[in-house]
This record gives structure tokens, sequence and C-alpha cells, in this order.
């Protein structure tokens, strides 16, 4: 049975966390990390005040709560449709530059990355793409990078593959004969679909807490995909990071979000929204930026 969070449970855990570790969650959806918080205590069949306890004396222990905390789902082309306003709103208008630097921020396992790279190779864009993918979370890092992941799981998702790659929704008559031997190698008996390795090595991954909105790469970047991310912070939080996108994003740049997200605030008019994108105009109040 899920163990309730009160609220002086609820701030006596975000408090510790924040006074022994780098990590700061509060700033989180109070409701949300509630649910999470309750989780962990009933996986680990344990309390509030043992979960302190162990936090305060173990660092490992630490991370594998911060684990449990942080939410890390993911599918190969999650949304098609915010994968159709990529491929034919996005992508085009950097198809004429000489790099396109991407940056997935809360990769969780790479199922998104390598949907975006096969996106890319059936663009003829891979080539001259950078892409760097980060999460809070070193394990689900490195799921990412031995792309390796459960067949079963993932044979309903390739659905969406098709309806991406190999169907063309402005052109209903349109099929892309893409077989998925193309970019995966799927072995039933072992119940695995491995990344091809031309895509594994493309993507650099790295650990990072977007939470801390501190610069942690010299440049930016042409397109940031950051989905079903900031759903689980405050409304403070978020305008923080799509602030901190912004700084970090080319002119003509483009942001994407997760289907159930948006822009609101004041930083909404820093943004032109097309569809799940929302693009850094090259001018702001007539001035180049």
């Amino acid at each position: 049975m899920t163990k309730t969070v009160s609220d002086q449970d609820y701030r006596l855990f975000v408090n510790t966390v924040k006074r022994v570790s780098e990590y700061d969650l509060s700033d989180y959806s109070d409701k949300s990390l509630k649910r999470r918080i309750a989780k962990v205590l009933s996986d680990n069949k344990t309390d509030i005040h043992k979960l302190i306890s162990d936090i305060n004396s173990n660092t490992d222990y630490l991370e594998k709560i911060i684990r449990g905390v942080t939410v890390n789902t993911t599918e190969l082309f999650r949304d098609p449709k915010a994968w159709h306003d990529i491929r034919y709103k996005v992508l085009p208008e950097l198809a004429s530059l000489p790099t396109i630097n991407i940056w997935h921020a809360g990769c969780s396992t790479g199922q998104e990355v390598y949907s975006m790279l096969i996106l890319l190779n059936e663009t003829g864009l891979l080539d001259k793409a950078r892409v760097l993918a980060t999460d809070i979370n070193s394990n689900v890092l490195e799921t990412a990078g031995s792309g390796i992941y459960k067949y079963r799981f993932n044979r309903g998702y390739l659905d969406n593959f098709d309806r991406v790659i190999r169907r063309n929704p402005l052109n209903y008559e349109e099929f892309r004969d893409v077989p998925y031997s193309k970019y995966f190698t799927i072995d039933k008996d072992s119940d695995t679909l491995t990344i091809k390795p031309f895509l594994l090595e493309k993507p650099v991954y790295k650990k990072h807490d977007l939470v801390s909105c501190n610069n942690f790469i010299p440049g930016k970047f042409d397109l940031i995909i950051c989905r079903n991310v900031i759903i689980y912070f405050n409304y403070s939080l978020q305008n923080r990071i799509f602030n901190f996108f912004y700084q970090n994003l080319h002119p003509g740049g483009s942001l994407v979000l997760g289907m159930h997200e948006s822009i609101s605030g004041p930083m909404s008019e820093r943004f032109i929204k097309s569809g799940h994108a929302y693009s850094k105009p090259v001018k702001y109040f007539g001035k180049m930026i």
C-alpha cells in the first residue's frame, strides 16, 4: 500500500537532500514529488525518518533515492505528431546550416535521442549534426549509451517509427520502405533491440542537473529538445529553465516541449510558437539578438 507523505515530511526530505548534496528539489511540483517520495518509501519498505537517516549517512543511497524520485519515462518516437513538427517545420529551417547543434535535456534512457538521429539520417542531416544528451540520472545515461533495450517493451512503439519515418502525414499515398533493420538489431530470443553502431557513436552523454540552470558547455544550440520534463517543476522553476534555454539557443533556433507542456507567462513573449516547437526569433523588438 502506497504511503502518504505529509507536508512536514515533504519539507524534511527536500531540505535534507539540499543540505547534504548538490540536488535542489525545492522547486519541483509539490504534488508530483510527494507521489514519487511515497513510492520510494513503499518500494524500499521504509518510513521517512529511516529514509532521512540513510540519506544523511550514505552518499550511494542518496543517489539511489534521487533516481527514484526523478521520472524517467520515454519511448521511440513518442507522440508522433510532435515528431511531424520536427520533421516538417523545424528541420527545414536548420537544413542550410553548416552544423546543427542539438541538445536533448532530460534524455532519460535515450530512445528519444536515437529517434532524433534516425530522423536526421532520413532527412540527410546526420553528418552535420552534433548531439549532446544530458540527464540527472547516471544509470539511465549508461542505458542510453549502450543502446540496448527490451524488444518486447519497445515492440509496441515501432508503430511510432512507421508513423514518423515510413508515412507522410502531408501525403497519405506516400510510403517510404525503411526497414527496422536499418537502425536496429532485433533478437527476439534474447528480447533485445540494439541500436546500430553508426548511431551509437554519434551522441555525447553527460550528467547534468537541469534545475541548476548552470552553463556546462561552450557555444549555443540550434535545437533543444526537452520533452515531458518541465511538467514536474513549479511555475517559477519552469520560467527560469525557459530563460536558460532561451539564452542557450541561437537566434532562429527552436525548443521542442512535450505534448502537454507549454510556455506561459513572460517567457512566452520571447518565443514564436509553431505546433509543438518554440523558436527564438532572429529579431526581438526590432533589434538583433
